[in-house]
């Protein structure tokens, strides 16, 4: 499967991952991880080595504040607190020593250091605290509630471990006598890691396995191979020497042995995949899984056997055995084909590579045809396959017997016997033999019996059974293709956007990577109950293992707790559970690490043994989730319905109340955190600094925008009862004529005949002033409208006016010019309101302004 053997490489995020990896290279320390945009920085994870320094359990001290105010007691330094309170508001990295004290009332003294954790983004998202306990280094405390709640016995076990603390770890001393505070490696912040999704990171000396140098530097070798496991059997079978003009090809040999010995060089330092999927970049894992598997063989492979060949004096049986050695790079052809075989799925190229074997296998055989051919010429066998090409070809050899041995001569050309021999070895192989080239010394018939037998099962296992083999080799590979191609058209179909359909295509390569295509659920159904219940059993290990509640469960309830659960894998940026979604199941995570967002801030982070779901999982109501819980990293998490948990525990009712006891919610997601964001309370400083800018409003003008508001929305909508009318209309009669008149507050308007014929005051009063008129005409109103008078004095002003009433020049044009006018004035003053709006409405603007400057500036 190619997924697998390239690993799992898509990005994700592991800055958890690397935090718990970083903080397990000093076995002293524990660290906690702060959210830094929410008020108070809550802790979001814990980890366990913290929880046992303090004795508190993760579920008590998570969304607490960083600074631990729930661990300060009475020797506490209020002003360390504050300068660590400090830090986190100015976002900064720190070391501090604060006492502590433990749940019992142990005091503590921890050494803090702070670092900030950025994003993509590079804004500070997290912080990360490690703790480390110099109380060894410290002087006893001399207070009461040190000690508080421990018997004599744990005094006396806390002073002797105290002091073999101190004496594993003491102090040096400086060279002006004075002691040196102890010191300790700690993390710089280039290497903190970021919160970010990213491919896995290989240091810059390390090769990727799938890398595009690799994949070709593969191919390379592959080729060298071949030529290695040829010439090498040639060169031996003609018997080759430095004074038979081979100096070209001892050159060459030397340059592949060169290139074999740099490609060890290049494995100490390749990637590889472990059984989990995950790619390796460590360099001491890589050494030594080389050493394990291919070196010997690799370094037997690039020795100089034939500059051994070439100094050497004279041609011994020795350096021929040393020289033969290099056919071990055979074994080389298996190793590169297998690394090759992730970039060939086609069916076509594995075929191709077996017959190549079979090739080779042939050439190997004619070699051997013709090495014995030329020991029966050297014997005086005149009638072998080599005396009869000869006579065939008009070109015999010639056999001389001196001092130093038989010395033939003479002949075809080496290519033409070469060429014979292989041709004899094919044709024997394919059991074809057509008979112009036979066996006929003793020693052919035996080797060309040996060559058919071997040569039959070859053929029958690669020709006879090439199908059946492939179709098994591939039958994984070829169902992983099926899946995967309908899951592409399907997605192609219905138009799925190419982000998800990514998402989707790394989640089957991750999950074939992990079941190599096996259906559980299909494995266990075949299995009887017993047998099935002992398999969920092995496969939950690690929840049962981790996790307090399920230690004092016997072995059936284990069982029937087992055939329950079961197991997702999740890839990176998965919803496990989303907001709004009914909490039915309880979830452990086994391996890798989510996130758990409210609102777009980070609340918890869940890692290896955490659990989350509903706190009220034995109540029978439904629960619903206020947050989103997401995966970071490929992760592992099995889970068990609720109601099929708690028919369990109605049946083991003894276990029932330790479960319920010990089950300890690492995050509970039906309760909702109240918090608030540093951006926010960053915002309302800003707004009240602008607000000191401006001039704020009199009351008087805050009480006359809203009646003119609430009197624009009362006419927009229309007076639908009385209590939208005034007090003022209320109060005297509702018909239209006295409701104008009372509106407008002037006397009523009599006829021609009748105002003659009475003597009404209001005629006979040339005196009257306009001015009382008008003022009698808008303090009316303004009760009308509710806008407040300049004076105070309401109740005076208005008998005032009510005695002018009988002078009141009482003419229709009169009174149409004050109602002109009075509807001028109330145009002005609502001119002036829409003037102060743009004034509120510039502001704003100028307010925004300045506080995206304060954010372009902080970031």
């Amino acid at each position: 499967m190619p997924g697998g053997r390239r690993g799992l490489v898509a990005p994700q995020n592991t800055f958890l991952d690397n935090v718990m990896k970083q903080s397990a290279q000093f076995p002293d320390s524990s660290f906690l991880i702060g959210n830094a945009q929410i008020i108070d920085f809550p802790i979001v994870y814990v980890s366990d080595e913290f929880s046992r320094l303090i004795g508190y359990r993760k579920s008590d001290i998570m969304l607490k504040p960083l600074r631990c105010d729930f661990l300060t007691g009475a020797l506490t330094d209020v002003n360390s607190m504050d300068v660590l309170r400090d830090v986190f508001e100015q976002q900064r990295s720190s070391v501090h020593e604060i006492l502590y004290y433990k749940k019992n009332g142990t005091g503590i003294w921890v050494e803090i250091e702070v670092l900030p954790v950025r994003n993509e983004s590079d804004v500070v998202v997290l912080f990360v605290c490690t703790y480390r306990d110099i109380t060894a280094f410290k002087d006893p405390l001399t207070e009461v509630n040190m000690f508080a709640g421990l018997s004599k016995f744990a005094k006396i076990a806390w002073t002797l471990t105290r002091s073999r603390n101190a004496c594993q770890t003491k102090p040096s001393l400086t060279q002006d006598g004075t002691t040196r505070s102890y010191s300790r490696e700690r993390v710089a912040s280039g290497d903190v890691p970021g919160y970010k999704h990213e491919p896995p990171q290989t240091p810059p000396h390390i090769l990727l396995h799938y890398c595009t140098f690799k994949k070709t530097w593969d191919w390379m070798i592959l080729l060298l191979t071949f030529y290695t496991v040829i010439m090498v059997p040639y060169n031996l079978a003609i018997n080759r020497s430095v004074e038979n003009d081979s100096v070209t090809m001892l050159v060459v040999d030397s340059i592949v042995d060169i290139i074999y010995f740099i490609d060890i060089i290049f494995n100490f330092h390749t990637s590889f995949v472990s059984n989990t999927g995950e790619v390796i970049t460590n360099e001491q894992k890589i050494r030594s899984h080389y050493l394990k598997s291919g070196f010997v063989i690799d370094m037997m492979a690039c020795l100089p056997y034939d500059a051994v060949n070439a100094f050497s004096s004279n041609s011994s049986s020795y350096t021929e055995i040393f020289s033969i050695l290099k056919v071990m790079r055979l074994f080389r052809l298996g190793r590169v084909a297998r690394s090759l075989h992730r970039f060939l799925e086609s069916s076509f190229a594995l075929l191709l590579l077996m017959l190549s074997f079979y090739l080779i296998v042939c050439h190997w055989f004619a070699c051997a045809w013709f090495v014995i051919g030329q020991d029966d010429l050297k014997n005086g066998v005149m009638y072998g396959w080599l005396s009869t090409l000869g006579n065939k070809t008009g070109q015999e050899f010639l056999v001389f017997v001196s001092e130093n041995g038989t010395v033939v001569t003479g002949g075809p050309p080496t290519g033409s016997m070469y060429v014979t021999a292989l041709y004899f070895t094919m044709t024997c192989m394919t059991s074809i033999g057509f008979g112009n080239v036979a066996a006929d010394t003793d020693h052919e018939k035996a080797f060309a019996l040996c060559m058919m037998i071997i040569s039959s099962l070859l053929y029958a296992a690669i020709f006879g059974h090439v199908t059946t083999i492939i179709h098994n080799m591939t039958l994984a590979t070829a169902k992983y293709h099926e899946m995967l191609d309908g899951v592409r058209e399907f997605m192609i179909l219905n138009e799925v956007p190419r982000n998800l359909m990514e998402r989707v295509t790394d989640y089957i390569v991750s999950k074939w990577t992990n079941t190599k295509g096996v259906e559980q659920d299909k494995v266990l159904s075949i299995c009887p109950k017993d047998m099935r219940a002992d398999i969920c059993v092995h496969l939950n290990r690690k929840v049962f293992n981790g996790h307090p509640a399920f230690r004092l469960a016997s072995d059936g309830c284990l069982r029937s707790l087992a055939t329950n659960f079961k197991m997702t894998h999740c890839a990176p940026g998965d919803f496990i559970i989303r907001k709004g979604e009914s909490i039915t199941e309880l979830c452990f995570v086994v391996s890798g690490s989510l996130e758990v967002v409210q609102d777009g801030e980070i609340l918890a982070f869940l890692g290896r043994n955490d659990v989350c779901g509903d706190s009220h999982w034995k109540e029978t109501r439904l629960g619903k989730s206020v947050v989103h819980v997401r995966a970071l990293t490929y992760c592992d998490i099995h889970t068990i319905n609720v109601e099929d948990l708690i028919e369990v525990l109605e049946f083991y009712k003894p276990f029932s109340h330790t479960f319920s006891r010990n089950l300890c919610l690492t995050f509970d997601l039906s309760k909702r955190v109240v918090f608030s964001k540093v951006s926010d309370k960053k915002l309302e400083k800003m707004f009240d600094q602008v607000q000191q800018w401006e001039r704020p409003f009199t009351p008087n003008q805050v009480v006359l925008l809203k009646k003119v508001v609430n009197k624009f929305k009362s006419k927009v909508r229309g007076p639908t009862d009385e209590e939208d009318k005034s007090p003022l209309i209320r109060s005297r009669a509702t018909s239209p004529r006295n409701l104008i008149q009372q509106t407008l507050a002037i006397p009523s308007i009599s006829t021609p005949m009748s105002s003659s014929s009475s003597n009404s005051p209001i005629l006979t009063s040339p005196t009257t002033k306009p001015t009382k008129t008008w003022k009698f005409l808008r303090k009316t109103s303004q009760q009308m409208l509710g806008i407040p008078t300049q004076n105070v004095k309401e109740l005076t002003e208005v008998q005032e006016v009510k005695k002018v009433e009988e002078v009141v020049d009482a003419s229709p044009k009169r009174l149409l010019k004050l109602i002109s006018d009075y509807r001028t004035e109330v145009k002005q003053d609502m001119k002036s309101i829409e003037d102060k709006i743009n004034n509120i409405e510039q502001m704003m603007s100028t307010f925004l302004g300045k506080l995206s400057g304060l954010e372009e500036l902080n970031k």
